[in-house]
């Protein structure tokens, strides 16, 4: 516990005093955002807002973990960094590495696209494959590696098992849904660093809850009955804790009206982060859930396109459809506060059957 409260301290510390100054370095570099010209037309008025503001949320959750891992260090405590730990940083920092150079070229260009779709799908890609690959690897306690090659609720779905080779194009998937996701609902100040606070503080929950019944620890017969066979859990906390802290810096900046944007540098990286807690931790169904507003910005996004192109019809009058709600009268202070309680609610609910399918088990 001491560790997960260390890295928030020290990653929200870092995110708050930091990103005023990354604040001022990229208004200095001319590194405003461009604004989608068939967006809501009060959107305007923001181009110009310094972007990339991700770097921040970044940097804290680095500093963060590593003031954790300090900590225990000094105090002779912990296991030191862990195989979970590291391919859970390298897809985050890897997913945030690829945002970076879209923003950066959007940036060069003035326009609002940066990477073409084949660089940025072949970065997203080779991260996510290589995380993949990676996580069958390094076993740890009990010859647990970080991830299995099964498809997972609350654990691992044995009669799901897919293979080493379906495991790796899961990731794929996973990570590329998921970084979009995030993409998409990263529209209106502080939104999707707000809706990624409620999904990390879950997280921050559920692997805390998964070391203290981890099936390595000395456990009652009832509780051993619903133990967890996930490697590192604690390491991962940590890491959700450090990131949802730095979000919560961010995000005093972040919210309306915002001073710097997270650009793709920070939603590819939170939905690569996200994505990734959901495989080491076994929870990669119960993610829909617990990132329910995500999945619906996404599913407008996809409704959008799907019904336009059969039909030649709008369901929405702009997707993600948070830009529905404005175009009907909504200010965007009210959206945001909304989607934050539908991502709250999501998370609790999640948090909820994850909690309830212990319970089942242990006859609690």
């Amino acid at each position: 516990m001491k560790a997960i409260l260390v890295a928030a301290l020290v990653a929200l510390a870092v995110s708050i005093l930091f990103t005023p100054y990354l604040i001022k370095v990229f208004s200095r570099q001319g590194f405003g955002q461009e604004i989608r010209e068939d967006g809501p037309q009060h959107h305007k008025k923001k181009r110009g807002t310094p972007t990339m503001g991700g770097t921040s949320i970044l940097i804290a959750m680095w500093c963060g973990y590593l003031a954790a891992k300090l900590v225990d260090w000094i105090s002779g405590g912990g296991d030191g960094f862990t195989a979970s730990g590291l391919l859970l940083l390298y897809l985050t920092t890897g997913m945030g590495l690829v945002g970076f150079l879209d923003d950066f070229i959007k940036l060069r260009k003035q326009r609002n696209l940066g990477l073409n779709k084949r660089m940025k799908f072949l970065g997203q890609t080779f991260v996510a494959v290589t995380f993949g690959i990676g996580a069958l690897f390094f076993p740890g306690v009990g010859g647990l590696t970080p991830a299995s090659a099964s498809l997972s609720y609350v654990r691992d779905l044995t009669f799901l098992s897919i293979g080493a080779i379906g495991f790796v194009v899961l990731c794929w998937l996973l990570v590329s849904a998921w970084s979009n996701a995030v993409n998409f609902t990263d529209g209106l100040d502080g939104l999707a660093a707000g809706s990624s606070v409620m999904v990390l503080g879950t997280y921050v929950a559920i692997g805390f809850f998964q070391f203290r019944n981890a099936c390595w620890m000395p456990l009652s017969t009832a509780a051993q009955a619903g133990c967890y066979e996930v490697r590192d859990p604690l390491d991962l906390a940590v890491i959700a804790s450090a990131a949802l802290a730095g979000c919560i810096g961010f995000l005093w900046w972040n919210a309306h009206p915002a001073r710097i944007m997270m650009g793709d540098t920070g939603s590819l990286a939170l939905g690569g982060l996200i994505a990734g807690l959901s495989i080491l931790t076994k929870t990669e169904l119960l993610l829909v859930v617990i990132a329910g507003l995500f999945v619906v910005e996404m599913l407008s996004v996809v409704i959008q396109i799907a019904v336009f192109r059969t039909r030649h019809v709008r369901v929405f009058k702009m997707a993600p459809f948070h830009h529905h709600f404005e175009l009907s009268g909504w200010t965007e202070t009210t959206v945001m506060i909304r989607f934050w309680l539908l991502a709250a609610m999501s998370a609790a609910l999640g948090l909820g059957l994850f909690y309830a399918e212990w319970l089942s088990l242990t006859g609690g």
